[in-house]
């Protein structure tokens, strides 16, 4: 008899753990997926045409409060837990909640899900949101361009629209992500490296994805998202942790399991956190992951046009994930209006509309600062009418992408960005060199 299932998920880890795991596996029926983090996935379906012939009307997607109601009016017998950047405390929440409404609870780890490429993989995580995987992915391309080597990027999902028509999704230039309808988040990711010339990958099928990368690439480079491990198995695996959180490299899931496995573990942010953070990290790395290399890292900002900051009331918008989830309550843009010497950094909450005024209510940890939120056009231009709303001199703009492209912005902007610099220390070259 097979065990009833219900998958619990932000539309990412949770399908590609059906895909690996479940699809094909006699042994198990899933019933459902939970959605939770992400706005506006709940109540779809995960389509048919991915979900495979043991599934023929799709599978239902449910917001992840009837849980508990699922359980008991599905006779499910087991909960699996599949999204990312939640603390330890968090999870076992979730378990108590499934175990005590009659169901078991299992995390599938990498050996259960994890897929083998036929080319050198590098992958680049982290331990937490925001510590710096996409300079960090930028740098190693350069590096693998520079050996004359040809890179394909491979994104953690972000699957939002249509399922099935995302399965394979392939960016070459900036107008792909125009047909695809990228949302804020999925361009935040793909721009840089498609203005550096890189293709990337992304999608819902991770192991069609991986097939048509192959077919172009010398070296597949994972690009991972949240604090999540690899969907793949890699030959040198990168992790970055970020001190201005130190100690969360042990406290979050599954950033942990990332630190346990790292190759090389990078210390970003070393220039601007304080000393005895940093030494907290490198402590943890020598107590719990001994093997891994421990580079130190800057993420050095630069600032278009200083002259819109200084002396005048801004308003600053930061990378959304970074800011919800990933519990910063400062980025980049941040950190430029205080260099520049901005008169007031000021506080968008009162002119928030819709659902960024939600957003605030939920992660409230988020404070002065404006998450670029959006996931499809109706958040997109709620994002729009809050920035316009706002009393301010200037928009300082944080975000990896160009938001003054995709939105009217009517004030004075400056966009700010950040590479990653390790200095001279030759650990991550060499470890590249190595591959090959």
């Amino acid at each position: 008899m097979k065990r009833r299932v219900i998958i619990m998920g932000a539309a990412g880890r949770d399908f590609h753990n059906f895909n690996t795991f479940f699809r094909n596996n006699e042994q198990f029926e899933v019933l459902g997926f939970t959605a939770a983090q992400i706005p506006d996935i709940a109540e779809r379906k995960y389509p048919k045409e991915l979900a495979g012939k043991n599934y023929p009307e799709g599978i239902p997607i449910y917001p992840e409060e009837k849980l508990p109601d699922l359980i008991k009016e599905k006779d499910v017998d087991l909960v699996v837990f599949a999204y990312s950047d939640v603390p330890h405390q968090y999870v076992m929440d979730k378990a108590s909640i499934s175990c005590a409404s009659g169901a078991d609870f299992m995390l599938l780890g990498p050996k259960s899900t994890q897929i083998k490429s036929k080319k050198p993989l590098i992958s680049i995580c982290a331990v937490r949101t925001g510590s710096g995987k996409s300079q960090t992915t930028r740098f190693v391309g350069k590096i693998l361009k520079e050996m004359g080597k040809k890179i394909a990027i491979i994104r953690h999902p972000m699957p939002y629209g249509d399922l099935a028509n995302q399965r394979v999704q392939r960016f070459d230039t900036l107008f792909d992500m125009k047909e695809a309808s990228c949302t804020i988040e999925e361009m935040e990711e793909y721009e840089p490296h498609i203005n550096m010339g890189n293709t990337v990958f992304a999608g819902v099928d991770y192991e069609a994805i991986l097939k048509e990368a192959e077919k172009d690439a010398d070296v597949v480079i994972w690009d991972g998202g949240n604090n999540d491990f690899p969907f793949y198995v890699s030959d040198l695996q990168i992790v970055v942790a970020d001190p201005f959180r130190a100690g969360n490299e042990l406290t979050y899931y599954p950033g942990e399991i990332n630190f346990l496995m790292a190759d090389i573990i990078i210390i970003n942010k070393v220039g601007t956190a304080e000393k005895e953070d940093v030494e907290k990290i490198k402590k943890n790395i020598k107590k719990y992951n001994p093997d891994a290399a421990i580079v130190e890292a800057k993420s050095p900002i630069t600032v278009e046009e200083p002259a819109i900051i200084k002396g005048k009331r801004v308003l600053v918008v930061e990378d959304g994930p970074t800011l919800t989830h990933g519990g910063m309550s400062f980025g980049a843009g941040w950190v430029a209006a205080k260099k520049y010497k901005a008169k007031e950094i000021v506080d968008p909450r009162p002119y928030a509309v819709g659902s960024i005024k939600d957003t605030y209510k939920k992660y409230q940890s988020t404070g002065t600062i404006l998450p670029a939120m959006g996931y499809g056009e109706p958040q997109i231009k709620e994002l729009e009418a809050t920035i316009n709303k706002a009393n301010v001199d200037a928009v300082v703009i944080g975000t990896p992408i160009d938001l003054g492209k995709l939105i009217h912005i009517d004030k004075p902007t400056t966009r700010v960005r950040y590479e990653l610099d390790v200095g001279d220390d030759p650990t991550v070259q060499e470890a590249i060199k190595g591959l090959f």
